[in-house]
């Protein structure tokens, strides 16, 4: 069952159960409305036919005819008057005596003052009546038919009107649905077209601010950062070809031309010397790749724990300059820290690594000399780091795209890369709920700056 179908369904059944509620309770309120008036009118019944019978002194024979007379149209009031004593002193139809009043039944009205039931369908009522300083006892009974069939109407015209309700809600409910969803109908027609190859197509949304309209622009959203994802990954996938490409093809000509004819030992040696380097590159480039996916896991499927970014700049320190010697890197204290909070970030330590390691071969291999220089500065919340060079800095043109991956600016030639470093230490930054920034003129140097938060 569709949610169009389920929608329907769910409103016409609680607009069902509303409108019975609401007829039960009319048809209660009728019932007991009806109920308490007949008994105020065979009260009155009764009381009357008493006054007359022993104030205006009629003769018995005259009321029990007239009751015998109107009894034969319509339900008469059948009315018994006794003593306290249980002594009979008038009834209007001794013959038919509905009621058959016992010695107890009186004795419980003598002892009440009035009481009220039923015989079958018939209403009775019975008083205790005062008069010339003596009570008397009187029974009143008599079938409602009038009260009975107004309800009976009632009950039909209520039943009628409910199955027609319903009908009819039925119907109103289809009808609008429809119209309601037509919108979400149009929606899923569009969206079943949209594809891998056509990216670019948008849900349709007007001005309004419903929830189709915030659906269909969060939708929309959701494609825009699809189709750049895409468009990323046929740029990464491009690049990574290329990078491949060129050191693969350099061994490869390499080893071919060792192969194809006999050489000295040191063309050998030259021709091994330049396969290895490739090796390396490919190498490097595959630990760049492999680092770049890890910062773009989940945060929730990284590791972070406490830990000392001082320690961390000195191991990145140590590692580069493992690999170029005659790198210079320095790292400078602002203010001096006295408690080790002060020192401290929630994060990954092989992540901070790699990004201060790439931070600090930026800065030298685009220097002369190979130098940089990392502060470090702190307050309450943050730590500030700012690697520094002398180098020949960033042109205006480059600046915007050097956390763009596999982006290389004009100063390519100068030194080897892929453009995976910057890209990847602004995620592995971001990763850490900090923010990266760059300021850099050209030929003057550059200043990288980070902020991290403390725990």
């Amino acid at each position: 069952m569709n949610i169009k179908t389920r929608l329907v369904v769910l409103f016409t059944i609680i607009t069902a159960i509303i409108l019975l509620l609401f007829a039960t309770i009319i048809y209660w309120s009728a019932k007991q409305n009806r109920e308490k008036e007949f008994y105020s009118l065979l009260k009155k019944e009764a009381v009357t036919k008493a006054t007359v019978f022993l104030n205006a002194n009629v003769d018995r024979k005259v009321l029990q005819d007239i009751y015998h007379n109107n009894r034969k149209v319509l339900n008469e009031v059948e009315v018994a008057i006794y003593d306290t004593g249980f002594v009979l002193l008038y009834h209007d139809a001794v013959d038919i005596d509905f009621v058959k009043e016992t010695r107890p039944m009186i004795e419980e009205i003598n002892r009440k003052g009035e009481i009220e039931f039923y015989q079958q369908h018939w209403q009775v009522i019975g008083l205790r009546y005062p008069f010339a300083g003596k009570n008397y006892i009187i029974t009143a009974a008599a079938y409602d038919q009038y009260g009975y069939s107004k309800l009976s109407h009632l009950l039909t015209n209520s039943i009628i009107v409910f199955v027609a309700s319903v009908l009819l809600i039925l119907v109103a409910g289809i009808l609008f649905s429809r119209k309601a969803f037509k919108p979400v109908s149009a929606m899923i027609e569009k969206a079943k077209n949209i594809t891998a190859t056509n990216l670019d197509l948008r849900l349709s949304s007007n001005d309004s601010k419903d929830e189709l309209s915030e659906l269909a622009a969060t939708f929309n959203a959701m494609l825009d950062r699809l189709e750049q994802s895409f468009d990323a990954q046929k740029h990464f996938v491009s690049n990574i070809s290329h990078e491949l490409r060129t050191p693969l093809a350099a061994m490869i000509t390499e080893l071919e031309l060792s192969a194809d004819k006999e050489r000295s030992r040191e063309e050998y040696r030259e021709a091994i010397r330049n396969a290895l380097s490739d090796s390396r590159k490919i190498v490097r480039l595959s630990n760049s790749l492999l680092d770049l996916a890890k910062a773009s896991y989940d945060p929730s499927e990284i590791t972070f724990k406490k830990i000392r970014i001082d320690e961390v700049l000195l191991d990145a320190m140590q590692q580069v300059q493992q690999s170029n010697p005659g790198y210079q890197m320095d790292i400078h204290f602002e203010s001096e820290f006295e408690q080790e909070e002060h020192m401290t970030v929630n994060g990954n330590e092989y992540l901070l690594k790699v990004a201060f390691s790439n931070l600090f071969e930026n800065g030298c291999k685009f220097s002369e000399p190979p130098k940089c220089t990392v502060s470090l500065a702190f307050d309450e919340q943050h730590l500030t780091l700012r690697f520094s060079d002398q180098g020949i800095g960033i042109s205006a043109e480059d600046l915007p795209h050097i956390f763009r991956p596999f982006y290389r600016g004009e100063n390519k030639e100068r030194a080897y890369g892929h453009g995976i470093g910057l890209p990847l230490s602004e995620k592995i930054i971001s990763l850490h709920q900090g923010r990266i920034s760059v300021v850099s003129h050209k030929d003057s140097g550059t200043t990288f700056t980070i902020v991290l938060p403390h725990l």
